[in-house]
Parts: structure tokens; sequence; C-alpha cells
């Protein structure tokens, strides 16, 4: 076995990027789907009606938004605290 290990293997460790996104988009998706639905379904049918079509889409909608705002802001500080670092460096 050499030095370097299984991990430094390019293909290998873009391979776990991929998988990790992919399991992280599907949390995302199961939280949506458990807030969303707890939040919007009365009594489940075999039809929609028109109310209950617009909270899942609206809820959608404020979910993904709200999920956007926090990346964001998280990005905002990684990038803040990375020039504060900086700056103390020099």
């Amino acid at each position: 076995m050499n030095s370097q290990g299984a991990t430094a293997d390019p293909q290998l460790q873009h391979f776990i990027e991929i998988e990790t996104q992919k399991q992280r988009f599907q949390q995302l998706v199961h939280q949506m789907t458990e807030v969303c639905w707890d939040k919007c379904m009365d009594k489940p049918g075999p039809k929609l009606d028109s109310r209950t079509e617009m909270c899942f889409v609206n809820c959608v909608e404020r979910f993904i938004d709200t999920s956007q705002f926090i990346l964001n802001r998280l990005e905002q500080t990684q990038k803040s605290k990375g020039s504060y670092s900086e700056s103390m460096l020099e």
C-alpha cells in the first residue's frame, strides 16, 4: 500500500464529494417534505384542494428562500472570519 492512502486518489475524492452532495440534497428534501406536510396537510384525501396546494407551493418557496439565506449568511461569516484572521497575521 502506498503512503498516501486511498483518499489521495482524485477520482475517489470526486466520487465521495458527489455522493456527499447527493446525501445533503436528499436530507434537505426530506426535511422540506416533513415541514411542509405537517404545516399544510390537514386531512389526506385523493386530491389536493387549491388551498392545500397553494400552501405547499408557498412552504417550499419559503423553505428554499430560508435555506439560501442561511447559506449566504454562513458564507459571509466565513469570509469575514477569514479576512479578520488574515489581518491579524499581517
